[in-house]
């Protein structure tokens, strides 16, 4: 831990990087998958649970948690970390993604948004001095600038104006933020599917030296190709010396190829909402145990896991649940997921460590593509 925060690269193995965030509430080893706790929490997990498999931080959803509790209220009560018992790193996104994917009525100008909240149809409004005060309240330890993300496929014209909007409104936030001893906010690069927007919006965030950068706008709908082109095509106008985070995203496959590309964190709502509707993640890939040849397959998801949910649960049980709409059934495939994620992290970050990042990388996909067990 540090009073500042700090980036430090630790190794590098090709284009992937190992590296470490300190601050004041803990350090964060990269490359890093952040749990996403929309409302303050990790679905069907308990927040001691998921430090346990590995988590250095948590994602927390300005958007969301602005509409309930409310960011003031959150504040009065100690803020988020005293709220739901995690004394360790918090990165809240700014709100923007689910302002635009969520609201019903919106109407979007310079100054922000105004919005029609999706709880109860009031009208909210938010800027990006007021996203940054949001983030302040509820006292998180990363922030994120408010920005407009486009769905793909859009226009150019349209993709153009968002990016640039962004562009001044990371400024506007950059002054709100402030010098916040110990905190940092991010940047994040817009421009769509069209790589000279892309570059434009990576080198006019780097001149404004922030503390870390995301790469935005991707996993919105458009094929895996073009999403690792654009990183390609960002990643080069990105400080080498700050960390680099890539919002949303996603599969194992995703994370892999991105790490190879010099990406150090993710964040993904999969693992989890994949866990309630019965889908789990193991090393020999995606197993659905709404299948009906698990009901009689006493086997575990994978015997060698240090989950217990992978290991000490036959597939037999975990299809009944999920196929009884138990709520235990959503609980140990999370656990289960959380735990793959966690594990391929460290997975990742050793390899790096030693060198070995491309071999580690064609194993992996070697066992997913190799499949699940044969059915009995």
């Amino acid at each position: 831990m540090t009073e500042t925060f700090q980036f430090k690269l630790l190794a590098t193995d090709g284009k992937a990087r190992r590296g470490e965030v300190s601050m004041p509430r803990g350090t964060i080893r990269t490359p890093a998958f952040m749990p996403v706790g929309t409302v303050g929490t990790v679905k069907a997990m308990y927040l001691d649970q998921v430090r346990e498999l590995g988590a250095d931080i948590i994602l927390g959803n300005t958007y969301h948690l602005m509409l309930r509790p409310g960011p003031e209220r959150v504040a009065r009560l100690g803020g988020l970390h005293e709220l739901i018992r995690w004394p360790h790193p918090i990165l809240t996104d700014s709100g923007g993604f689910q302002v635009m994917s969520l609201s019903g009525l919106r109407k979007l100008d310079e100054q922000g948004v105004t919005f029609k909240s999706h709880v109860d149809g009031a009208l909210h409004h938010m800027s990006p001095e007021r996203s940054i005060e949001i983030q302040g309240l509820l006292d998180s330890d990363i922030q994120m600038q408010l920005d407009e993300c486009v769905a793909l496929p859009a226009s150019p014209t349209e993709i153009e104006r968002a990016m640039e909007m962004s562009l001044r409104w990371a400024e506007r936030c950059k002054v709100a933020f402030g010098d916040q001893r110990g905190k940092a906010m991010f940047g994040i690069v817009q421009g769509g599917d069209i790589p000279h927007l892309r570059v434009r919006s990576a080198q006019a965030l780097a001149g404004l030296d922030l503390k870390g950068y995301a790469i935005g706008g991707l996993a919105v709908g458009e094929p895996q190709e073009v999403m690792l082109d654009m990183i390609d095509t960002t990643i080069p106008h990105m400080p080498f010396e700050k960390p680099r985070y890539l919002m949303g995203v996603g599969t194992p496959d995703d994370m892999l190829k991105s790490v190879a590309r010099g990406i150090d964190m993710f964040d993904c709502v999969m693992p989890t909402r994949s866990g309630r509707h019965g889908l789990a993640f193991t090393r020999r890939g995606r197993i659905n145990l709404r299948n009906a040849r698990h009901a009689e397959d006493m086997r575990p998801l994978d015997e060698e896991s240090n989950c217990p949910a992978a290991r000490d649960y036959s597939r037999a049980y975990l299809h009944h649940l999920i196929r009884a709409n138990e709520s235990l059934g959503g609980m140990l495939l999370t656990w289960n997921n959380l735990s793959y994620y966690q594990d391929l992290m460290a997975g990742i970050r050793k390899a790096i460590e030693e060198g070995r990042f491309a071999d580690f990388m064609a194993e992996t996909q070697e066992n997913w593509a190799r499949g699940d067990l044969a059915p009995l």
